[in-house]
Formats: structure tokens, sequence, C-alpha cells
């Protein structure tokens, strides 16, 4: 999915809306830095993921232009992100998974957004890293900041600006961000006004994999990874309205006085089986990385499959590799990820495939190999949970239209309502 026939969507929609850094100070402490993400420091009061976003490597998308291929050089780049809980103090998780060399970041701030690239007055708190204002980022790898004392209301919008003085190469990014990101000249990283983001957005974000808070829910276990493709990562949903499945699944545990939290582990366009250009390394790849890594992780939602059904009749650069595959390739990638997050702790909640035809690359031979995998995910018993989205959101082989976006493969906020709408919270 989010092949050529969304570019004439999202191109317009782009059009409406970086002298070296010191050397590398000390990264995070060693408890956080050494420690996995989904695990806790024992003795420590635990922190609880209030949003993440899946890495992917730079890379050219004609729907969404992003900046991910030239980079920054002294350039501040202002990201806004809604945190899904609340807490009394936070840290923010930047990745370099496929920067070359190390990312040198010359700053940092957090603050509350107050719309756009404005943020809140009074609010600005400087991110520091081992305690240094400064910190370079493995090649590779990830780091975490120390914690920054601003309270954070769930729902609430926070900015992570990040402050590039030497030339950070190209970017580990997220193509499909659904909200502005800003960008200026200069360090602009403790600015309160937009005045000096004068360019327009991007549509994607840059270094940003996650941010913790503590002072949430207690227990542990306790974050819910809503990991797959586009209809995950939203696509199709409304620009700026954080409602893709994962928001609105949230606001339900919230709503219900759960202690659950969601975090969004989507890709728009990523294959199970093999990986893309454009879309991101094959979700068996990146399941431990984006999945069972996240902080607290006690359950998956696993909904994959449709890209390794539709991409090999869309032949192309961001597409390639996508060999033709059966339901039992599927079903058997599927199982290699159950396994891996059984063998974790981690509960799974399988979600069927929604239906297709009216796509323009729907075929009946992709029609049967959905229709095999979404009978194997109902009833297998592979699962701990299965969430029907199929039938949550089908009209026969087609999504009903109140549901259906223009392209008849993705979803409208309406039809990604009625996915969280059809999960079954205590099976969570």
């Amino acid at each position: 999915m989010i092949g050529k026939p969304l570019a004439r969507v999202a191109v317009p929609l782009a059009a409406t809306l970086l002298a070296l850094a010191p050397s590398a100070a000390p990264a995070a402490p060693a408890a956080d830095r050494n420690q996995p993400s989904g695990q806790q420091p024992s003795g420590q009061r635990p922190w609880t993921a209030a949003w993440t976003a899946a890495p992917q490597a730079p890379a050219h998308t004609d729907w969404y232009p992003n900046w991910s291929e030239a980079g920054f050089e002294n350039q501040t780049v202002r990201q806004v992100i809604r945190a899904g809980v609340a807490g009394s103090e936070l840290r923010v998780r930047l990745s370099n998974a496929y920067g070359k060399t190390p990312l040198r970041l010359a700053g940092a701030t957090v603050a509350l957004s107050d719309g756009g690239a404005a943020v809140r007055p009074g609010t600005v708190r400087p991110l520091r890293f081992g305690g240094a204002g400064s910190a370079a980022v493995p090649a590779g790898g990830e780091l975490v900041s120390d914690p920054a004392a601003l309270p954070v209301e769930a729902f609430g919008k926070l900015a992570v600006t990040l402050y590039f003085q030497a030339p950070s190469g190209p970017a580990t990014f997220h193509n499909l961000a659904l909200t502005g990101s800003y960008r200026a000249a200069g360090d602009h990283s403790a600015d309160v006004s937009a005045g000096a983001f004068t360019e327009p957005p991007s549509l994607s974000w840059y270094y940003l994999a996650g941010v913790d808070v503590k002072g949430g829910p207690r227990g542990r276990g306790n974050t819910v990874v809503a990991f797959g493709d586009s209809l995950t990562d939203g696509y199709g949903s409304d620009f700026g309205a954080d409602n893709r499945y994962p928001d609105v699944l949230a606001e339900r545990l919230a709503a219900a006085g759960s202690p659950r939290t969601v975090v969004n582990a989507g890709i728009g366009g990523n294959k199970l089986l093999n990986g893309s250009d454009c879309f991101g390394e094959s979700a068996l790849t990146r399941f431990r990385r984006d999945a069972l890594d996240r902080t607290g992780v006690g359950t998956v939602i696993l909904l994959e499959g449709t890209n390794d059904i539709v991409q090999p009749d869309e032949p192309g650069r961001c597409t390639t590799p996508a060999p033709k595959v059966t339901a039992q390739d599927i079903t058997a990638g599927l199982r290699q990820l159950i396994g891996e997050a059984r063998a974790r702790g981690v509960r799974v909640v399988g979600a069927t495939i929604p239906p297709y035809q009216g796509y323009g690359h729907w075929t009946e031979r992709g029609e049967r190999v959905r229709n095999e995998v979404n009978q194997w995910i109902r009833t297998s018993g592979a699962y701990d949970g299965v969430v029907d989205v199929d039938r949550a959101v089908a009209d026969g082989p087609r999504i009903r239209k109140e549901f259906a976006f223009t392209d008849g493969i993705h979803l409208n906020s309406a039809g990604y309502r009625a996915v969280a709408e059809a999960v079954d919270l205590d099976r969570l």
C-alpha cells in the first residue's frame, strides 16, 4: 500500500502545510542506556511508553516529499507528537538506526505544543544526555535522554526540538507522521514562537523513536504495541487529528479506566516477509526492535500481510522485492512473530486483513490468499485473541463505503474508529 495512486492525494497535502558539535558526552545513565527498552530496571519506578514511531531508512518518497536524504546542517527541527498517557516527567528516545556514523546532536528541548511550530511559554525544558546538552547517537543505535521534569497530560501534544550544527548525514526517519514537522536555519531549539520556522512543514518525523513518561499507570506489561503497515500507521485518516486506530483504541482504554496504553509501530507499505527501500525492513526483521523492545510491552496487536499480497502486482522501486506469496508463506511468518513474542512473555492479538477490491491492483488470486490467511487467523488458535478487522469494515469483498478511503484499500477516519471499536479490551 501507499503506492502510485496515493501520490496524487498526499503531495498536494504536503504543499499546504539542517562547525561540529562538541565531542560526544557520556550517553544516558547506565541503567537506561544498557537496559533493553521493553524491560524495566529492577527496584525503580517503571517508565511507561507514551508514544513511539518505527524508524525507517532515509528514502525518497513521491507521495510525501521529505528531508531524510539530505539530512540537516546548522538547522533546527521541531516535531510534534501526542503523548498517550500522563506523567510527571519524561525521557526522549532518539534513533540513528540507519546512520553510518554517529549522529552529532548539538542541543535539544521538549515543551508543550501550542499549535504548529509554537510552544507554550514557560514549558521549554532542555534535554540532557548523561548531564550534557549535546550528545552523539551511535551509528545503528538508539540513545535515551535523561529525565526531564515536564508534567504531561494524557493525549496532550508535545514538541521535541533538535538542533544539528554539524552535518547529520542522511536521517533515520518515519515517513508517515500525519502531522507537521518544522525546520529553521540556525539554533532555535529554545524558541517559544513559530517565527523562525517559515518553510512549509514536512509530514515525517526525524530521529524520534519514542517518548516515555513516569507517573503514569502502575504495573508492568501495560503497553499495547500496535504493529503493522499503513492500516496501523493510519494512512487515510484526517491530517493532524490523531484518529488512527491505535489513537482511538488508546482513548477507549482510558475511558474504561484501564491502565493500558497504546503505541503505534506501523510503517506504511510495510511487508511481513520482505523489506523495501521505501517501506522499511520486513516485519520479521524489525519486530524485536519496534515491538518487543518497547518500554513495558505486554501485548502486541499484529496486522500485517496486505502488502505481501498486493505489492507483487504493483512492481516498482518502492515495492521491490515482492515475490508472489501463498497463504502458507504468510501464516508461517506470522507464526514466527507469535513465537518470538511468546518467548518474551508478550501476548499477541491477531488482526484479520480487510478487503481491497476496488483498488487498482486487486486480483482474484490475491483475494483467495487474503481469505485463506483470514480463516487461519480466526480458527487456528495461534493467537491470544483476534480482532476481526475484515468483518468490522467489509461490505463483501470491498470496504464499506462509509469506511473507505478514496483508493479502495485504506480506511478513512470512520473506518479506523470501527477497527478500534472491534477490539475486545479484555483480550489485551
